[in-house]
Protein backbone atom coordinates (compact mmCIF):
# COMPACT_ATOMS: atom_id res chain seq x y z
CA UNK A 1 0.00 0.00 0.00
CA UNK A 2 1.49 3.12 -1.30
CA UNK A 3 1.77 5.97 1.78
CA UNK A 4 0.80 9.29 1.73
CA UNK A 5 4.19 10.71 2.34
CA UNK A 6 5.63 8.90 -0.89
CA UNK A 7 2.72 9.69 -2.79
CA UNK A 8 2.80 13.84 -1.80
CA UNK A 9 6.96 13.59 -2.97
CA UNK A 10 5.69 12.61 -6.34
CA UNK A 11 2.94 14.72 -6.61
CA UNK A 12 5.12 17.61 -4.96
CA UNK A 13 7.56 16.64 -7.70
CA UNK A 14 5.34 16.35 -10.68
CA UNK A 15 3.77 20.15 -10.02
CA UNK A 16 7.52 21.47 -9.89
CA UNK A 17 8.32 19.92 -13.10
CA UNK A 18 5.56 21.28 -15.24
CA UNK A 19 6.60 24.81 -13.06
CA UNK A 20 2.70 24.77 -11.45
CA UNK A 21 2.57 26.84 -8.48
CA UNK A 22 0.10 25.41 -5.38
CA UNK A 23 -2.67 28.15 -5.62
CA UNK A 24 -2.76 26.69 -9.38
CA UNK A 25 -2.96 22.97 -8.04
CA UNK A 26 -5.58 23.89 -5.12
CA UNK A 27 -8.09 25.68 -8.23
CA UNK A 28 -7.52 22.59 -10.09
CA UNK A 29 -9.32 20.73 -7.20
CA UNK A 30 -11.70 23.75 -5.61
CA UNK A 31 -9.25 23.24 -2.48
CA UNK A 32 -7.37 26.05 -0.66
CA UNK A 33 -3.62 26.30 -1.02
CA UNK A 34 -2.63 24.65 2.31
CA UNK A 35 -4.60 21.37 0.98
CA UNK A 36 -1.89 21.30 -1.43
CA UNK A 37 0.37 21.76 1.61
CA UNK A 38 -0.86 19.24 3.43
CA UNK A 39 -1.20 16.72 0.72
CA UNK A 40 2.65 17.52 -0.61
CA UNK A 41 3.57 17.17 2.95
CA UNK A 42 1.71 13.57 3.46
CA UNK A 43 -0.57 15.04 5.94
CA UNK A 44 -3.50 14.89 4.01
CA UNK A 45 -5.37 12.01 1.88
CA UNK A 46 -7.18 13.23 -1.60
CA UNK A 47 -9.66 11.86 -3.31
CA UNK A 48 -10.04 9.51 -6.63
CA UNK A 49 -11.34 12.80 -8.11
CA UNK A 50 -8.43 14.93 -6.74
CA UNK A 51 -5.65 12.97 -7.95
CA UNK A 52 -7.45 12.30 -11.35
CA UNK A 53 -7.56 16.34 -11.58
CA UNK A 54 -3.88 16.64 -10.39
CA UNK A 55 -2.47 14.21 -12.42
CA UNK A 56 -4.13 15.93 -15.71
CA UNK A 57 -2.71 19.45 -14.62
CA UNK A 58 0.78 18.22 -14.44
CA UNK A 59 0.42 15.83 -17.93
CA UNK A 60 1.13 12.64 -16.20
CA UNK A 61 -1.09 9.09 -15.77
CA UNK A 62 -2.46 8.72 -12.21
CA UNK A 63 -0.95 5.26 -12.14
CA UNK A 64 2.74 6.69 -12.18
CA UNK A 65 1.18 8.44 -8.99
CA UNK A 66 0.37 5.20 -7.49
CA UNK A 67 2.79 2.38 -8.83
CA UNK A 68 4.23 0.59 -5.45
CA UNK A 69 7.79 0.72 -7.22
CA UNK A 70 8.08 3.33 -9.70
CA UNK A 71 11.38 1.30 -11.48
CA UNK A 72 9.52 -1.66 -11.85
CA UNK A 73 7.23 -1.57 -14.46
CA UNK A 74 6.48 -5.07 -15.61
CA UNK A 75 5.70 -4.05 -19.31
CA UNK A 76 6.94 -0.34 -19.73
CA UNK A 77 4.82 -0.23 -22.99
CA UNK A 78 1.40 -0.49 -21.27
CA UNK A 79 2.86 2.62 -19.21
CA UNK A 80 4.01 3.89 -22.58
CA UNK A 81 0.49 3.91 -24.14
CA UNK A 82 -0.75 5.38 -20.58
CA UNK A 83 1.24 7.73 -21.28
CA UNK A 84 0.08 9.07 -24.66
CA UNK A 85 -3.04 7.97 -26.93
CA UNK A 86 -0.48 8.52 -29.71
CA UNK A 87 1.77 5.90 -28.79
CA UNK A 88 -0.85 3.19 -28.03
CA UNK A 89 -2.07 4.09 -31.71
CA UNK A 90 1.58 3.74 -33.01
CA UNK A 91 1.93 -0.34 -33.66
CA UNK A 92 4.83 0.03 -35.65
CA UNK A 93 6.73 2.15 -33.05
CA UNK A 94 5.49 -0.18 -30.30
CA UNK A 95 6.84 -3.03 -32.71
CA UNK A 96 10.41 -0.98 -32.94
CA UNK A 97 10.55 -0.45 -29.04
CA UNK A 98 9.76 -4.13 -27.91
CA UNK A 99 12.30 -5.34 -31.28
CA UNK A 100 15.13 -3.07 -29.33
CA UNK A 101 13.74 -4.26 -25.70
CA UNK A 102 13.79 -8.00 -26.56
CA UNK A 103 17.72 -7.36 -27.97
CA UNK A 104 18.88 -5.74 -24.73
CA UNK A 105 17.14 -8.50 -22.56
CA UNK A 106 18.90 -11.12 -25.03
CA UNK A 107 22.41 -9.28 -24.37
CA UNK A 108 21.26 -9.20 -20.50
CA UNK A 109 21.49 -12.69 -20.47
CA UNK A 110 23.94 -13.87 -22.63
CA UNK A 111 26.10 -11.17 -19.96
CA UNK A 112 24.70 -13.04 -16.58
CA UNK A 113 24.97 -16.10 -18.83
CA UNK A 114 29.07 -15.85 -19.01
CA UNK A 115 29.26 -14.10 -15.69
CA UNK A 116 30.10 -10.73 -16.83
CA UNK A 117 29.99 -7.84 -14.41
CA UNK A 118 26.69 -6.75 -13.85
CA UNK A 119 25.65 -3.77 -15.90
CA UNK A 120 24.76 -0.99 -12.74
CA UNK A 121 25.23 1.69 -15.02
CA UNK A 122 26.80 5.39 -14.15
CA UNK A 123 26.07 6.69 -10.54
CA UNK A 124 22.37 8.14 -9.88
CA UNK A 125 22.38 11.58 -8.43
CA UNK A 126 19.40 12.34 -6.13
CA UNK A 127 18.57 15.66 -6.68
CA UNK A 128 16.01 17.52 -5.46
CA UNK A 129 13.30 18.29 -8.40
CA UNK A 130 14.13 21.85 -9.69
CA UNK A 131 11.93 24.46 -8.72
CA UNK A 132 12.33 26.90 -11.41
CA UNK A 133 14.18 27.07 -15.01
CA UNK A 134 17.19 28.66 -13.67
CA UNK A 135 17.29 25.42 -11.04
CA UNK A 136 17.15 23.13 -14.06
CA UNK A 137 20.18 24.77 -15.99
CA UNK A 138 22.49 24.71 -13.32
CA UNK A 139 21.60 21.10 -11.86
CA UNK A 140 22.13 20.43 -15.43
CA UNK A 141 25.30 22.08 -15.61
CA UNK A 142 26.96 21.36 -12.62
CA UNK A 143 26.38 17.57 -12.97
CA UNK A 144 27.53 17.73 -16.44
CA UNK A 145 31.23 19.24 -15.48
CA UNK A 146 31.22 16.43 -12.26
CA UNK A 147 30.80 13.75 -15.31
CA UNK A 148 33.11 14.79 -17.12
CA UNK A 149 35.54 14.92 -14.44
CA UNK A 150 34.51 11.49 -13.17
CA UNK A 151 35.08 9.67 -16.61
CA UNK A 152 38.39 11.91 -16.98
CA UNK A 153 37.35 13.61 -20.48
CA UNK A 154 38.70 16.98 -19.76
CA UNK A 155 37.64 19.52 -21.81
CA UNK A 156 38.11 18.06 -25.73
CA UNK A 157 35.39 16.69 -27.89
CA UNK A 158 33.65 13.20 -27.34
CA UNK A 159 34.51 10.89 -30.29
CA UNK A 160 31.35 8.55 -29.59
CA UNK A 161 28.55 9.06 -27.45
CA UNK A 162 27.05 5.67 -27.96
CA UNK A 163 30.10 3.92 -26.96
CA UNK A 164 30.86 6.38 -23.99
CA UNK A 165 27.16 5.45 -22.84
CA UNK A 166 28.27 1.58 -23.51
CA UNK A 167 31.26 2.08 -20.89
CA UNK A 168 28.65 3.66 -18.83
CA UNK A 169 26.51 0.26 -18.50
CA UNK A 170 24.23 1.48 -20.94
CA UNK A 171 22.46 -0.32 -24.02
CA UNK A 172 22.61 2.09 -26.26
CA UNK A 173 21.18 1.98 -30.02
CA UNK A 174 19.45 4.37 -32.75
CA UNK A 175 15.85 3.04 -33.49
CA UNK A 176 13.16 4.19 -36.11
CA UNK A 177 11.04 6.18 -33.59
CA UNK A 178 8.23 8.94 -34.29
CA UNK A 179 9.42 12.12 -35.87
CA UNK A 180 8.30 13.83 -33.03
CA UNK A 181 10.32 11.71 -30.27
CA UNK A 182 14.32 12.36 -30.25
CA UNK A 183 14.76 9.68 -27.42
CA UNK A 184 13.74 7.55 -24.83
CA UNK A 185 15.01 6.10 -21.24
CA UNK A 186 14.21 2.84 -19.98
CA UNK A 187 15.22 1.21 -16.39
CA UNK A 188 13.94 -2.43 -15.50
CA UNK A 189 15.69 -4.46 -13.52
CA UNK A 190 15.95 -7.69 -15.86
CA UNK A 191 17.31 -5.32 -18.54
CA UNK A 192 19.30 -2.82 -17.23
CA UNK A 193 19.52 0.93 -18.41
CA UNK A 194 18.27 1.43 -22.31
CA UNK A 195 18.74 4.65 -24.16
CA UNK A 196 17.02 4.65 -28.06
CA UNK A 197 17.11 7.99 -29.98
CA UNK A 198 15.68 8.65 -33.41
CA UNK A 199 18.12 6.96 -36.06
CA UNK A 200 16.47 9.28 -38.40
CA UNK A 201 17.67 12.47 -36.81
CA UNK A 202 21.05 13.87 -37.96
CA UNK A 203 24.34 12.87 -37.10
CA UNK A 204 24.86 15.91 -34.62
CA UNK A 205 21.20 15.80 -33.20
CA UNK A 206 21.95 12.07 -32.27
CA UNK A 207 24.74 13.25 -30.54
CA UNK A 208 22.85 15.39 -28.38
CA UNK A 209 19.70 13.04 -27.80
CA UNK A 210 22.40 10.31 -26.57
CA UNK A 211 23.79 12.88 -23.54
CA UNK A 212 20.02 14.22 -23.22
CA UNK A 213 18.97 10.92 -22.50
CA UNK A 214 22.00 9.75 -20.57
CA UNK A 215 21.74 12.46 -18.54
CA UNK A 216 18.10 11.22 -17.74
CA UNK A 217 20.03 7.89 -16.93
CA UNK A 218 21.51 10.06 -13.99
CA UNK A 219 18.61 12.31 -12.70
CA UNK A 220 15.81 10.27 -13.36
CA UNK A 221 15.99 6.94 -12.37
CA UNK A 222 13.84 6.08 -10.32
CA UNK A 223 11.11 6.41 -13.29
CA UNK A 224 10.75 3.48 -15.25
CA UNK A 225 11.21 5.49 -18.45
CA UNK A 226 11.37 8.94 -19.95
CA UNK A 227 10.57 9.79 -22.96
CA UNK A 228 11.80 12.96 -24.92
CA UNK A 229 9.07 14.65 -27.23
CA UNK A 230 8.10 18.08 -28.32
CA UNK A 231 4.72 17.46 -25.91
CA UNK A 232 7.00 17.55 -23.07
CA UNK A 233 9.54 19.38 -23.85
CA UNK A 234 8.59 22.59 -21.41
CA UNK A 235 8.95 20.37 -18.64
CA UNK A 236 12.07 21.54 -15.90
CA UNK A 237 13.36 17.96 -16.47
CA UNK A 238 13.68 18.30 -19.76
CA UNK A 239 14.82 21.35 -19.33
CA UNK A 240 17.86 19.70 -17.01
CA UNK A 241 18.71 17.31 -19.49
CA UNK A 242 19.11 19.91 -22.38
CA UNK A 243 21.92 22.26 -20.39
CA UNK A 244 23.35 19.20 -19.11
CA UNK A 245 23.98 17.51 -22.74
CA UNK A 246 24.96 21.37 -23.89
CA UNK A 247 27.45 21.44 -21.00
CA UNK A 248 28.61 17.81 -21.54
CA UNK A 249 29.85 17.92 -25.23
CA UNK A 250 30.69 21.51 -25.38
CA UNK A 251 32.18 22.19 -21.57
CA UNK A 252 33.14 25.76 -21.11
CA UNK A 253 36.53 25.59 -20.83
CA UNK A 254 36.92 23.23 -24.35
CA UNK A 255 34.93 26.64 -25.47
CA UNK A 256 37.09 29.05 -24.27
CA UNK A 257 40.54 27.32 -25.36
CA UNK A 258 38.72 27.14 -29.00
CA UNK A 259 38.08 31.02 -29.48
CA UNK A 260 41.46 31.44 -28.01
CA UNK A 261 43.11 29.60 -30.43
CA UNK A 262 40.76 31.59 -32.84
CA UNK A 263 41.78 34.54 -31.38
CA UNK A 264 38.13 35.28 -30.95
CA UNK A 265 35.98 36.03 -28.24
CA UNK A 266 38.02 38.25 -26.25
CA UNK A 267 37.49 41.96 -25.47
CA UNK A 268 39.12 44.49 -28.35
CA UNK A 269 40.81 46.53 -25.65
CA UNK A 270 43.67 44.82 -23.70
CA UNK A 271 45.59 46.32 -20.49
CA UNK A 272 48.50 45.50 -19.19
CA UNK A 273 49.67 46.11 -15.69
CA UNK A 274 53.38 45.37 -14.67
CA UNK A 275 55.38 45.16 -11.60
CA UNK A 276 58.85 46.88 -12.34
CA UNK A 277 61.29 45.21 -9.55
CA UNK A 278 63.77 48.10 -10.38
CA UNK A 279 61.57 51.25 -9.74
CA UNK A 280 59.07 49.66 -7.27
CA UNK A 281 56.27 51.41 -9.16
CA UNK A 282 53.74 49.45 -11.51
CA UNK A 283 53.97 49.82 -15.43
CA UNK A 284 50.88 50.19 -17.22
CA UNK A 285 49.78 49.59 -20.90
CA UNK A 286 47.01 49.09 -23.20
CA UNK A 287 47.07 47.44 -26.40
CA UNK A 288 44.06 47.57 -28.81
CA UNK A 289 43.00 44.80 -31.44
CA UNK A 290 41.41 45.88 -34.86
CA UNK A 291 38.07 46.53 -35.44
CA UNK A 292 35.59 44.01 -35.21
CA UNK A 293 38.40 40.88 -35.20
CA UNK A 294 37.00 39.72 -31.95
CA UNK A 295 33.43 38.76 -33.50
CA UNK A 296 32.67 35.54 -33.81
CA UNK A 297 30.87 35.12 -37.47
CA UNK A 298 29.19 32.41 -38.24
CA UNK A 299 32.29 30.64 -40.00
CA UNK A 300 33.74 30.65 -36.51
CA UNK A 301 30.61 29.19 -34.96
CA UNK A 302 30.02 25.75 -37.71
CA UNK A 303 33.73 25.22 -37.12
CA UNK A 304 33.23 24.76 -33.07
CA UNK A 305 30.49 22.89 -33.89
CA UNK A 306 32.40 20.72 -36.45
CA UNK A 307 35.12 20.47 -33.36
CA UNK A 308 32.93 19.31 -30.67
CA UNK A 309 30.33 17.52 -33.14
CA UNK A 310 27.00 19.49 -32.38
CA UNK A 311 24.70 21.01 -34.46
CA UNK A 312 25.21 24.38 -35.75
CA UNK A 313 22.39 25.62 -33.68
CA UNK A 314 23.49 24.09 -30.25
CA UNK A 315 27.02 25.73 -30.75
CA UNK A 316 25.36 28.75 -31.21
CA UNK A 317 23.00 28.82 -28.35
CA UNK A 318 25.79 27.61 -26.54
CA UNK A 319 27.51 30.96 -27.21
CA UNK A 320 25.21 32.61 -25.96
CA UNK A 321 24.52 31.01 -22.79
CA UNK A 322 28.27 31.10 -21.73
CA UNK A 323 28.01 34.92 -22.93
CA UNK A 324 29.99 35.22 -25.46
CA UNK A 325 27.40 36.83 -27.75
CA UNK A 326 24.34 38.79 -27.23
CA UNK A 327 20.56 37.95 -27.90
CA UNK A 328 20.66 39.97 -31.00
CA UNK A 329 24.07 38.50 -32.09
CA UNK A 330 22.95 35.08 -31.55
CA UNK A 331 19.24 35.87 -33.57
CA UNK A 332 21.34 36.85 -36.41
CA UNK A 333 23.71 33.91 -36.32
CA UNK A 334 20.80 31.49 -36.68
CA UNK A 335 19.67 33.08 -39.59
CA UNK A 336 23.00 31.74 -41.19
CA UNK A 337 22.40 28.61 -40.46
CA UNK A 338 22.56 27.85 -44.13
CA UNK A 339 25.74 29.64 -44.86
CA UNK A 340 27.59 27.17 -42.23
CA UNK A 341 26.00 24.55 -43.81
CA UNK A 342 27.56 25.40 -46.89
CA UNK A 343 30.58 26.39 -45.21
CA UNK A 344 31.30 23.14 -43.37
CA UNK A 345 30.55 21.30 -46.66
CA UNK A 346 33.05 23.04 -48.63
CA UNK A 347 35.91 22.70 -45.94
CA UNK A 348 35.20 18.93 -45.71
CA UNK A 349 33.38 19.13 -41.94
CA UNK A 350 29.98 18.83 -42.65
CA UNK A 351 29.90 15.01 -41.69
CA UNK A 352 30.78 15.81 -38.01
CA UNK A 353 27.99 17.19 -37.62
CA UNK A 354 25.16 16.69 -40.26
CA UNK A 355 24.12 14.14 -43.05
CA UNK A 356 21.34 11.84 -42.52
CA UNK A 357 21.98 7.94 -41.66
CA UNK A 358 21.85 5.71 -45.14
CA UNK A 359 22.29 2.06 -43.11
CA UNK A 360 20.52 1.11 -39.41
CA UNK A 361 23.16 2.35 -36.92
CA UNK A 362 25.54 -1.03 -35.37
CA UNK A 363 25.63 0.22 -31.50
CA UNK A 364 24.27 -2.27 -30.01
CA UNK A 365 24.69 -5.16 -32.37
CA UNK A 366 28.52 -4.16 -31.82
CA UNK A 367 27.50 -4.70 -27.70
CA UNK A 368 26.04 -7.87 -28.25
CA UNK A 369 27.71 -9.79 -31.01
CA UNK A 370 30.48 -10.50 -28.79
CA UNK A 371 28.66 -11.93 -26.07
CA UNK A 372 26.92 -13.81 -28.48
CA UNK A 373 30.14 -14.78 -30.20
CA UNK A 374 31.84 -16.04 -26.80
CA UNK A 375 28.98 -18.17 -25.38
CA UNK A 376 28.59 -20.34 -28.24
CA UNK A 377 32.62 -20.40 -28.06
CA UNK A 378 31.94 -22.14 -24.59
CA UNK A 379 28.69 -24.07 -25.96
CA UNK A 380 26.46 -21.82 -23.70
CA UNK A 381 24.20 -21.46 -26.56
CA UNK A 382 23.23 -23.46 -29.65
CA UNK A 383 24.57 -22.32 -32.84
CA UNK A 384 20.19 -22.33 -33.44
CA UNK A 385 19.83 -19.66 -30.90
CA UNK A 386 23.12 -17.91 -32.47
CA UNK A 387 21.51 -17.66 -35.60
CA UNK A 388 18.09 -16.18 -34.20
CA UNK A 389 20.32 -13.30 -32.63
CA UNK A 390 21.95 -12.55 -35.88
CA UNK A 391 18.36 -12.09 -37.08
CA UNK A 392 17.39 -10.35 -34.34
CA UNK A 393 20.52 -8.37 -35.20
CA UNK A 394 20.26 -7.96 -38.96
CA UNK A 395 23.17 -9.84 -39.04
CA UNK A 396 24.15 -12.50 -41.83
CA UNK A 397 23.78 -15.87 -39.92
CA UNK A 398 26.59 -17.24 -42.40
CA UNK A 399 29.00 -14.80 -41.51
CA UNK A 400 28.19 -14.65 -37.99
CA UNK A 401 28.58 -18.63 -37.57
CA UNK A 402 31.89 -18.64 -39.23
CA UNK A 403 33.42 -16.05 -37.17
CA UNK A 404 32.04 -17.92 -34.04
Amino acid sequence: MLDLVTLGRRLKDARLNCGVTQEAAADAIGAPRTAIVHIEAGNRSLSTMELAELAKLYGRPIASFLADDENQEKDFLVALNRLSAEWKNSKILEREIRRWVDICREGAHLAAMLQRESRFGPPAYDLPAPGSFAAAVEQGEKIAEEERHRQGLGNAPIPDMAELLSSQGIWAAGAELSDEMSGLFLHQHEIGLVVLVNFGHSRGRKRFSYAHEFAHSLFDRKRAFTVTTKKNSTELVEKRANAFAASFLVPKAGVEMFLTALNKGGSSRRSYHIYDVATDEGIEAERRTLASSQEISFRDVALLAAHFGVSYQVAVYRLGDLSYINREALRALLEKQDLAVAYLKLIGKWKNVGGMPTSQDRELVSQILPLAIEAYRREEISKGKLLDLSKQLGVKGAELAALA
